[in-house]
């Protein structure tokens, strides 16, 4: 099911201008981190460091930030979940898996032979069950229908494009920072340099151009594929259902197909295929906005504080004019 931004909300307007966004399959990805360094070189992005040893994660890039758009976590499942136990054997008894030649890690080997079943070959059953212990998630701006970050901007610094993106200008943000909390998802962050927010803009100057973003073109497994919104999900809903097919029944859309009134943050331009609960890739499982909640109270406020002051003042006139007359009457004027 397709959503959309209202039109009044659209800044940019172009004869025949689609909505465009993002399909994630997180299935699929194999964190090679192609997505992060494309998405740097493209937009100039700093580098956020990179240290190596023991008790440092893979993932030094840690989170999305001002500095970082597009970012590949990695999710290391000490215990596979005895529901994702039970689609590997599933998909097992359907035929699913083969065997894998069981290679020495050092020395010197023969390839050939290695590469023969009868040299030994992997349980593929065990190494199915294990494969579990690490999923990745390239994550990035979910280009919200009902975008919080757009909602609290004072300033116009954020907008809604014809290609129903969110694009932040930098030249305009004073740096309040008001769109931070306002971001249910954590996507926005401000630069510590000089105070500026700073996310995905869904690389908006190549769409312009007929160009797809730098991390679409970049991934070398097809996780992240780039299109018109409405053909993605339904892209998406085929492939769900083509894994159902083979035995893996968690997985599911996260921000794309929900019935109205379910959708997170009225449906995302960013949006991907899952087989874990949300929470275990960082993303909430509810997405309310905190500013989109008390839009209602705040206006009602605003508005019963404006009449006040307004009555007030007429008051304080009428008080005001009856003085003057009751002076005047008296001679004393």
């Amino acid at each position: 099911m397709s959503t959309s931004a209202p039109d009044t909300e659209i800044a940019i307007h172009r004869a025949g201008a689609q909505r465009m966004g993002f399909f994630t399959d997180t299935t699929v990805c194999i964190g090679c981190k192609a997505c992060e360094v494309a998405c740097k070189q493209w937009n100039d992005l700093p580098s956020d460091g990179s240290r190596t040893g023991k008790g440092v994660s893979y993932d030094h890039t840690g989170d999305l930030s001002a500095s970082t758009w597009r970012h590949v976590r990695f999710v290391e499942l000490f215990e596979p979940s005895p529901q994702l136990v039970q689609e590997a054997q599933r998909a097992l008894d359907a035929g699913a898996g083969g065997n894998l030649p069981a290679i020495p890690a050092a020395g010197a080997i023969d390839l050939v032979e290695a590469a023969q079943p009868a040299s030994g070959a992997v349980d593929v059953a065990e190494a199915m069950r294990k494969m579990g212990d690490w999923v990745f998630m390239s994550d990035v701006c979910k280009h919200c229908t009902n975008a919080g970050c757009l909602d609290a901007c004072p300033t116009g610094a954020l907008i809604r494009t014809e290609h129903q993106t969110v694009v932040l200008q930098p030249d305009v943000c004073n740096g309040c920072g008001y769109c931070v909390p306002a971001c249910p998802f954590g996507v926005v962050d401000r630069y510590p340099e000089d105070g500026r927010a700073g996310k995905c803009t869904l690389c908006y100057d190549r769409l312009e151009d007929g160009l797809e973003p730098a991390c679409a073109k970049s991934c070398p497994t097809d996780s992240i594929q780039f299109g018109p919104h409405e053909e993605l999900v339904g892209l998406a809903s085929r492939r769900v259902a083509e894994l159902h097919r083979r035995g893996i029944a968690g997985a599911y859309l996260y921000g794309a197909g929900d019935e109205p009134g379910e959708q997170l943050a009225g449906g995302l331009g960013s949006f991907f295929l899952l087989t874990e609960p949300p929470e275990r890739y960082g993303l909430p499982a509810h997405a309310d906005s905190p500013v989109q909640e008390n839009v209602v109270p705040a206006t009602a406020a605003a508005v019963a504080a404006g009449l006040l002051a307004s009555a007030g003042a007429v008051l304080a006139f009428v008080t005001a004019a009856r003085r003057g007359r009751r002076t005047r009457g008296g001679g004393t004027w």
